[in-house]
């Protein structure tokens, strides 16, 4: 058996291995036979290798920017505290609005932060769609180049599932509630959760819809297609025309953040 080295190393270079193919993780899980979902041994190796892997690629990423991790928590407690909702929606703010705020913060603390939006079209495997995430950039011990950093202040959400199986759900709630780390950690747990998610779906006999499957969620946090700066004196934020595979607009001149 694969040691959970190798098993985790998977998640971390499947994508590459799935444009050599030409056939993605999940497109090969459609031949899988069923006929193993409810055998208690079976089915109780699986949830304790998924949690397992999503163990070690926890530890892998909670290793690294601890520090970076307290300073945002304590960013987004503070913009929480504060009237940070400029657009009328629901009474206790809206997620939209709290990345801007969080941003504003961010900068003026001094770090290089910036607002992402992700946008990709719509095609015969996933619907098309947009998501905002918030991109910091900071360097790291041993590396001369500064690196971006993701923060997705509703991480534990997008993998929320209503009619999910107890075992999946202990998944979830293993995950922080915010994701402020590399991207490859991220897409090594998109990986195992949506895995997970799938499995939980058979075994609950539910129809998964496209955008459960992993190669729709890594989307989310795949690139900026649209800058966006925000106003430090109102957080309000203004797109503009660039397209697609840039680079976000970082908000601060200040030298990168060094995390550990």
């Amino acid at each position: 058996m694969d040691s959970l080295e190798e098993k985790v190393s998977v998640f971390f270079h499947e994508d590459s291995a799935d444009e050599e193919s030409g056939r993605s993780m999940e497109e090969e899980d459609d031949y899988e036979s069923d006929n193993n979902l409810h055998d208690p041994m079976e089915r109780a190796l699986y949830w304790e290798s998924q949690d397992a892997l999503l163990q070690g690629v926890l530890e892998r990423y909670s290793s690294i920017g601890s520090k970076l991790r307290q300073e945002v928590s304590r960013v987004v407690g503070v913009a929480k505290e504060s009237d940070f909702c400029n657009c009328m929606k629901p009474t206790d703010g809206c997620t939209s609005c709290l990345r801007q705020r969080v941003v504003n913060l961010l900068t003026q603390k001094g770090f290089e932060a910036s607002l992402c939006t992700s946008k990709w079209k719509n095609t015969r495997k996933h619907p098309g769609g947009k998501h905002e995430y918030i991109e910091i950039i900071a360097a790291t011990m041993g590396r001369k180049k500064p690196i971006p950093y993701l923060i997705e202040l509703e991480f534990r959400d997008q993998f929320e599932i209503a009619k999910a199986s107890d075992e999946y759900r202990n998944l979830v709630a293993r995950l922080p509630e915010y994701y402020v780390g590399k991207a490859d950690y991220l897409n090594a747990i998109v990986g195992i959760l949506c895995d997970a998610a799938k499995r939980s779906m058979k075994e609950k006999k539910i129809h998964m819809g496209p955008w459960r499957k992993r190669s729709f969620m890594q989307m989310k946090w795949s690139n900026c297609s649209e800058r966006r700066s925000v106003d430090k004196s109102s957080s309000k934020s203004f797109p503009s025309s660039r397209q697609a595979h840039e680079s976000c607009l970082h908000l601060s001149a200040a030298p990168a953040l060094t995390v550990t």
